[in-house]
């Protein structure tokens, strides 16, 4: 019986090191496109004033998120501290709402992989570089969180020397005026709608409280690595955001030469001052795409461990939350989470992909907030080895925001939003009804 124990436990073997290079991995890809989109709703000044909103969101979520994975470091993440704060039913939903940002998030960043490689090697399609970018780095999960995340810091260093070089090159082609270009295409009501494609941003960040299980000391190397990754990721936001659009305004980064919108915002800004043939253009589309490969790598890992987690206690069938014997990693969990990622692909439609993901993370937001404040009221002694600054102000800026933008989110995108809640109330109904058959059976 010990021996079946100790293989359901994840073995833990990531440094604060290996946590900063998932945090940021989790993300850049946000910075080398999907961000972008946002721009067609709301130009320059309605996609800045969202990001600033957002910046703001994540400062103080970061931190909520950092005191609840000290106090709470298990893989299932919100699923987790929600059952502590709210019970069975809540943590349930927060638990899909979570499956649902980490498995449509990766292939939406897949979509961008395949699109990226497409303009270096384009004898395949974007979609076939998007299957083969899944099958790879899932069996690269399965053998291994440490091996997985040493890589990710690798890819994720390089993704991070690639935007610094972007940057470098455009600052001399630099122009304020064109930030000033058709700034309010739709007028203010744009900024509402850019809410989403600016947390694209940031999407992600989370993720790094699903392998506090397998941190070295999640009690102290957590809150690190959440603030370490932060601060790397706003710096490299702004830096993106001010020169990719400075080189030649807004609408140069987001419609393609046939109109349409594009996947590559960085390269179409280098295609306003370097030829496509240029080995710097190259070099840095070439780098660009393992942003795309950092982020798309690291939410495959966090994606496993949720899904892991939340097969172990039966939510979903528990083959899905079993430890694969030799590698001591999720596998099941990730084959799993590749299939869906294999339908979600099939769309081809990464805007909608990308808006169905944050819906799943608002939702997450929404309920770790909540569930910081109860556990603050009702376990005053839970030992919390790192708590969030200006409690309880920062919980409820957080809040604040997050319901405006969820509900925001629905306005602008009905049949999306009808799509996520249907699945929530679909599966929630699936849940109960197999919790009174377990019972009656008792």
């Amino acid at each position: 019986m010990k021996d079946i124990e100790k293989q359901k436990e994840l073995p833990k073997t990531l440094s604060p090191l290996l946590l900063w290079g998932l945090g940021v991995g989790y993300v850049i890809s946000g910075m080398y496109f999907g961000w972008n989109l946002g721009l067609e709703k709301g130009g320059t000044l309605g996609m800045g004033i969202a990001t600033c909103l957002i910046i703001v969101l994540y400062a103080c979520f970061t931190f909520i998120y950092a005191e609840l994975a000290c106090a709470i470091p298990k893989a299932g993440g919100v699923f987790d501290y929600t059952e502590r704060a709210l019970g069975k039913n809540w943590s349930f939903v927060a638990g899909i709402a979570q499956i649902i940002e980490f498995t449509l998030a990766p292939p939406a960043i897949a979509i961008g992989i395949g699109s990226y490689f497409n303009l270096i090697f384009p004898a395949f399609t974007s979609l076939e570089y998007a299957f083969a970018a899944y099958i790879i780095f899932t069996i690269i999960n399965i053998l291994g969180a440490k091996l997985a995340a040493s890589l990710e810091l690798i890819i994720t260093i390089f993704a991070v020397c690639g935007l610094v070089m972007f940057a470098y090159i455009s600052i001399p082609h630099f122009k304020y005026i064109n930030l000033t270009i058709n700034p309010l295409p739709h007028g203010y009501s744009g900024v509402f709608a850019a809410l989403p494609f600016a947390i694209w941003f940031f999407l992600g960040l989370e993720g790094l409280a699903n392998v506090a299980e397998e941190s070295t000391n999640p009690q102290k190397d957590i809150s690190k690595g959440f603030g370490l990754s932060l601060g790397t990721l706003v710096i490299l936001c702004i830096l993106t955001f001010v020169t990719s659009i400075g080189i030649n305004g807004w609408e140069a980064i987001v419609y393609k030469s046939d109109n349409t919108l594009s996947d590559s915002p960085l390269p179409l800004a280098l295609n306003s001052i370097l030829s496509p043939n240029n080995i710097i253009y190259k070099i840095i589309v070439g780098i660009g795409t393992c942003g795309l490969i950092a982020s798309f790598h690291g939410l495959l890992l966090a994606a496993g461990r949720a899904t892991f987690e939340f097969a172990k206690i039966g939510n979903i069938p528990k083959y899905f939350g079993r430890v694969h014997k030799k590698y001591n990693s999720p596998a099941n969990a990730l084959i799993l989470n590749m299939i869906l990622g294999f339908i979600a692909i099939m769309t081809n439609n990464t805007g909608d992909i990308i808006i169905l993901a944050v819906f799943g993370a608002l939702t997450i937001y929404i309920f770790a907030i909540i569930s910081l404040l109860l556990l603050r009221k009702n376990e005053p002694n839970l030992i919390r080895p790192y708590r969030v600054y200006l409690y309880p102000f920062t919980p409820i800026i957080a809040l604040a925001i997050s319901f405006v933008t969820f509900f925001t989110m629905l306005y602008y995108n009905q049949s999306l939003g009808a799509i996520y809640i249907c699945i929530l109330l679909i599966s929630f109904v699936i849940y109960n009804l197999k919790s009174k058959l377990s019972i009656k059976k008792i």
